[in-house]
């Protein structure tokens, strides 16, 4: 288990994955015929399985859209897309097999944070350009934080301090947590105790593995506690199969649900009665007026035959898109002048697909989005529409000051 301040991987990890990652010899190419490679690691199968196929349709859309208007520096763009298997250690293996074999430019990854944190350290061994699409532990943006990464989505302590508010408004100060037990869940479940506290709430919980499918133990303890909110922190299939037996257990009619993400991927699977709660939304498809919203909205769902665009194929598409954007201003692919062109970049609107400025702030490498706190309910009309926007709370006051994060960025000197 990672610790629960700086989730890590094993130098043991990392040797033996390098073994197998064998490097080969690169084949020279005029530079116009070579292809700008981006590799993305995200976990194809497993418990978040959902979650990462949808982030790389988002990236396969921005490929799409980009090669269509000359590629990236004259260069078309190729997506190599590896299996991490929700598994550190095969995580590393991919990326080094990225890096060695295939030799991309640049690596997104990955939707797992523990697997995120763990390629953070490898990519910056090798110096190479990392985009971290979704995996949201602290850490990464903070005491951790690389000149190399950059994160899209919220840190844990961003989605909390968004949300916090309402669920103690509507539903009151006693709640009870069920959190997987790995670096997102930590630092997820100790920023919802810190607001509870300041609140003078309090809570009960459990942390299980991230792959559980059993929720009866927990579930029962909670009907004990009689909670005001039960928060859902699992994600994947864990979280669709804890909806589901809360449901089950009837405990739909004792208690509020709510947390910081129920996610359109899990939404779309559960009972109507668990569609349920307030939450965050890391993006929204349904933003009336926005410019470019409803176009790559309808883009997705031509393309991938999805009900709507979530917030992961918008993490996937902003992948690309930044790295495009750092590569025109930079005028080269090499990992120090992508970093320092992105350090500071205030997204396009055509990108940002939301109102105000998304910027990756310089001190941090923490994308400054609007976070979207609103009611889930079951669809309504259209199958994407269910989730009714309360509030939209700016990234940056979510997020506190970068000190507050213990990021303290150093860059290479030569």
């Amino acid at each position: 288990m990672e610790s629960r301040t700086t989730p890590g991987v094993g130098r043991r990890t990392l040797i033996m994955a390098g073994a197998a990652a064998l490097a080969a010899p690169p084949i020279i190419r005029a530079r116009g015929e070579e292809p700008v490679k981006i590799g993305f690691i995200d976990p194809l199968t497993g418990s978040l399985s959902a979650l990462a196929q949808t982030e790389v349709q988002g990236a396969k859309y921005a490929v799409e859209e980009v090669n269509k208007s000359g590629g990236i520096l004259g260069r078309p763009v190729q997506l190599l897309v590896e299996d991490s298997a929700n598994d550190v250690g095969t995580g590393v293996e991919k990326a080094l097999k990225l890096i060695n074999r295939d030799h991309v430019d640049v690596i997104c990854g990955d939707v797992n944070s523990a697997i995120a944190y763990a390629l953070s350290q490898v990519t910056s061994e090798h110096k190479i350009f990392h985009i971290v699409p979704g995996g949201h532990t602290d850490p990464i943006t903070g005491t951790a934080c690389k000149w190399n990464v950059f994160r899209i989505c919220n840190t844990t302590t961003m989605d909390a301090n968004a949300v916090s508010g309402e669920l103690i408004k509507r539903f009151g100060k006693r709640w009870y947590f069920v959190t997987p037990d790995y670096a997102y869940g930590h630092t997820l479940q100790e920023a919802f105790v810190k607001n509870l506290k300041k609140a003078g709430g309090e809570y009960q919980g459990d942390m299980l593995p991230i792959a559980s499918t059993d929720f009866s133990a927990s579930l029962i303890k909670a009907k004990a506690y009689k909670p005001n909110v039960l928060l859902n922190n699992m994600g994947g299939l864990a979280q669709i199969d804890c909806m589901k037996q809360f449901v089950q257990f009837g405990m739909d009619k004792e208690m509020a649900l709510g947390g910081a993400l129920f996610e359109v991927e899990s939404v779309v699977s559960c009972p109507p009665q668990a569609q349920t709660g307030w939450w965050d939304m890391e993006w929204w498809w349904n933003q009336p007026g926005v410019p470019h919203v409803a176009e790559f909205n309808d883009g997705i769902k031509k393309m991938f035959n999805a009900p709507c665009a979530t917030a992961r194929h918008w993490f996937g598409f902003v992948a690309i898109h930044t790295v495009r954007l750092a590569a025109a201003d930079a005028k080269d692919l090499t990992a120090i002048n992508l970093a320092k062109a992105t350090a500071g970049m205030t997204l396009p609107p055509e990108v940002a697909l939301q109102n105000g400025k998304v910027t990756y702030r310089a001190g941090d490498h923490e994308l400054m989005p609007g976070i979207f706190v609103g009611q889930m309910h079951p669809p309504q009309g259209d199958p994407g529409n269910v989730f009714t926007v309360a509030n939209i709370v700016p990234g940056e006051e979510a997020a506190g000051s970068v000190a507050d994060t213990g990021c303290k960025m150093t860059w290479p000197t030569a």
